[in-house]
């Protein structure tokens, strides 16, 4: 069973992603839960424990630009992932307008 955060980085302005919307759901089903990046670009998602299997993590990435006025390429980034009995994982975000890297943190 597994808890799961995120921090998304706005690598070309060089500070944490604020506003930035998140939702988790299962793989092709429903949707667990929601969160926004709070002002250290930092959140929090889903129960406590989250049973194993396949998710999807999908950051509202073109709505944090277009609220700045900065064009960007994409308009979500969709991470999908396993959980597979770990007891935290972390998926963080590092985010430019046309591009994206991502990685399973600690």
């Amino acid at each position: 069973m597994t808890h799961l955060t995120s921090h998304v980085l706005d690598a070309t302005a060089g500070i944490p992603a604020a506003g930035v919307t998140l939702t988790l759901a299962h793989r092709g089903g429903a949707t667990v839960d929601t969160a926004t990046t709070d002002a250290d670009g930092r959140a929090s998602l889903g129960p406590d424990l989250l049973a194993d299997g396949d998710y999807t993590l999908t950051f509202a990435t073109g709505a944090y630009f277009r609220a700045r006025g900065v064009p960007s390429f994409h308009p979500e980034v969709v991470v999908t992932f396993t959980v597979g009995g770990e007891a935290h994982l972390h998926v963080p975000l590092l985010l430019s307008p046309f591009a994206y890297s991502t990685y399973r943190g600690s």
